[in-house]
């Protein structure tokens, strides 16, 4: 009979703590999109202005975005390319740019994704975990009414407060983690289209360059 608060106790407590990493992840979240699309803006400005590729490692080296690192890549590339004994022709080249390139904005994406996965679980299991501490709640007023031999307000008020709290606690939790995540993840979507954009952009600078042609 102890340990049926006890759960329901626990249970509470687990909602605590999913809906405090709930918001500690929203909050990083937000920074960190907040920050990469800052860092994202400027290196866009200076790259509208830049007409030869040789312009490009000084705008690079001072942005810390995901653009300046989709164009790390594609400068990493290109050198490794120069550098190359391999007979390759123009098209190759090219190739080989874009595949590294598409493989820069991938690890972008996933780096952009951390987190994501806890806020879809906790949104997903969170009104689970509550429904739990509801139904244990419930049995253990259910047991107080066996054991009293009574149904009095006083016997079963506690154990379904108790259990109603769990409800209201895994639905809190669950709200704003489903939100977040669906934020987040059109974030993340805008975020691999503009550096689909700009790896674009940088083929266009090279060619225009004719050091994809090298």
């Amino acid at each position: 009979m102890d340990a049926i608060p006890d759960i329901v106790d626990l249970v509470l407590y687990l909602l605590g703590v999913l809906s405090l990493l709930t918001w500690t992840i929203m909050l990083f979240k937000f920074w960190e999109f907040r920050s990469n699309a800052a860092a994202n803006r400027r290196l866009s400005e200076a790259f509208s202005g830049l007409s030869q590729l040789q312009e490009l490692p000084g705008t690079v080296s001072s942005e810390s975005g995901t653009l300046s690192e989709v164009a790390r890549a594609g400068l990493e590339e290109l050198k490794a390319l120069e550098n190359s004994a391999a007979a390759l022709d123009a098209k190759d080249r090219r190739e080989m740019l874009h595949h590294a390139l598409r493989q820069q904005i991938h690890l972008c994406q996933a780096r952009l994704e951390n987190g994501m996965a806890v806020l879809a679980s906790v949104g997903s299991t969170s009104p689970f975990i509550g429904l739990f501490g509801t139904v244990w709640g419930i049995m253990g007023a259910l047991k107080s009414i066996t054991a009293s031999g009574s149904a009095g307000l006083d016997v079963v008020a506690g154990p379904i407060g108790e259990a109603l709290i769990a409800t209201a606690m895994g639905i809190a939790a669950a709200i704003p983690a489903v939100l977040a995540y669906n934020y987040f993840l059109r974030k993340v979507r805008l975020a691999v289209t503009e550096m689909e954009h700009f790896a674009d952009r940088f083929m266009h600078l090279v060619i225009r360059s004719k050091s994809g042609g090298r």
